[in-house]
């Protein structure tokens, strides 16, 4: 849909329910769900579906869009609920729940790996300036070492998600994530 005319309100429930339906199928791990299921589960014919999204890719790739938006745009709630070393704990947690989630999407992914679609790096980049935004506020308080860049850290956590497919991986980065959260904090000089 062209972004510069705002949806009607029906059309906006239905690319909602369209959204929501896909979203619940591939990270349920349904990955070969067809578009006919995700429509007949939003409550909206084929054809709806298709005016929304051109291609099965394209309402793919817009729910991995949708969980990046909603990741991302955590750190600045956090920072006005926690003090900033505990903004970051928390989202550093979120971005392995985040990894969890996208287990589930991994095989509705690949479909679009191939393709030249910039929505990997553009949501790498946008997680490394959500965790530079946490890690800049951390530093200001004195809590937060401040020789860790965004970049570093989110390698470190891809390294740490990057075992989704042992048995009893989400516990294991959790803890793994406490670790390294701990020596973000060693070292900082702290605020008095």
């Amino acid at each position: 849909m062209p972004a510069s005319r705002p949806l009607r309100a029906d059309a906006r429930r239905n690319r909602e329910a369209l959204l929501s339906a896909a979203r619940e199928a591939f990270l349920g791990g349904d990955a070969d769900v067809h578009v006919e299921d995700i429509a007949r589960s939003a409550g909206v014919a084929v054809g709806t579906l298709y005016r929304h999204f051109e291609t099965r890719e394209a309402l793919i790739e817009e729910v991995y869009r949708t969980e990046v938006d909603d990741l991302c745009a955590a750190p600045s709630d956090l920072l006005d609920r926690y003090a900033p070393d505990e903004a970051l704990r928390r989202f550093l947690l979120l971005l392995v729940d985040h990894a969890a989630v996208g287990k589930g999407m991994s095989v509705a992914l690949e479909s679009i790996m191939a393709t030249d679609s910039p929505i990997f790096e553009t949501a790498r980049t946008r997680m490394v300036n959500a965790l530079t935004q946490l890690l800049d506020a951390g530093t200001a308080a004195g809590t937060v070492r401040d020789d860790v860049t965004g970049s570093t850290l989110l390698r470190a956590l891809g390294g740490i998600c990057g075992m989704r497919a042992t048995e009893g991986w989400l516990d294991e980065a959790q803890q793994i994530t406490a670790l390294l959260f701990d020596g973000l904090r060693h070292g900082a000089p702290y605020a008095t």
